[in-house]
């Protein structure tokens, strides 16, 4: 845990919901065991939205939908998003929730794996949002940083690994290790790149807000 529970459960206790398709497919979610971001980093994303009015957003890492729509749901009317997703057995939950929600026509669903299709975009965007496979952030960068411009956004979510990333490696689970070096790796590489500039914020599992500066 990063953040104090009762803190936590008092800063939610706070939170107004969202829309009642929202407030259905987190239940949905939650009740299949399909990860979707947590009750602050919604918060976090909507609040993000409102202060940037990004009219383009990649996301890596669909999953059901839930993060997109939302995104679509609170931010700017000609908001476009890209997402991309490898799990087969989501992608046609996550185009029917598109579908229901209306917001098909704001949406390109991209399916594969992140690493190859990011190498294949090409143009910018306002915003990216990493979701994905965490281990796999740091080999992405690269690509990431190519699609982004002066002013572009990148958020990274669940970068504190429960706490993890500051234990010593021999105190973290053998099967998570690999995370963990490449997850230190990848925040390391964020806080030193000289075109980003980047906040690491302790809110929810972890978010890295990093603005591109050239």
């Amino acid at each position: 845990m990063i953040v104090n529970e009762r803190m936590r459960t008092y800063i939610n206790s706070l939170d107004m919901g969202n829309t009642p398709f929202l407030e259905e497919l987190e239940e949905y979610a939650i009740r299949e065991r399909v990860p979707v971001i947590r009750r602050e980093m919604q918060s976090f994303l909507k609040m993000f939205l409102a202060l940037k009015q990004p009219e383009r957003i990649l996301e890596v890492g669909t999953a059901i939908g839930f993060s997109t729509l939302l995104m679509c749901e609170y931010g700017p009317k000609n908001l476009e998003i890209t997402t991309i997703e490898n799990y087969e057995k989501r992608i046609p939950i996550a185009r029917e929730n598109f579908r229901k929600a209306g917001r098909q026509d704001q949406i390109t669903l991209i399916q594969g794996d992140a690493g190859e299709v990011l190498g294949e975009l090409d143009g910018t965007f306002d915003m990216i949002f990493m979701d994905a496979a965490k281990g796999q952030y740091i080999h992405w960068l690269n690509d990431v940083l190519r699609l982004m411009k002066k002013g572009s956004v990148l958020i990274s979510d669940n970068v504190l690994q429960e706490g993890d990333i500051i234990e010593s490696h021999y105190l973290v689970e053998r099967r998570k290790r690999t995370i963990y070096k490449r997850m230190r790796e990848y925040l390391y590489e964020l806080k030193h790149n000289p075109s980003l500039v980047t906040s690491i914020l302790p809110l929810g599992d972890g978010v890295a807000v990093s603005v591109k500066q050239e």
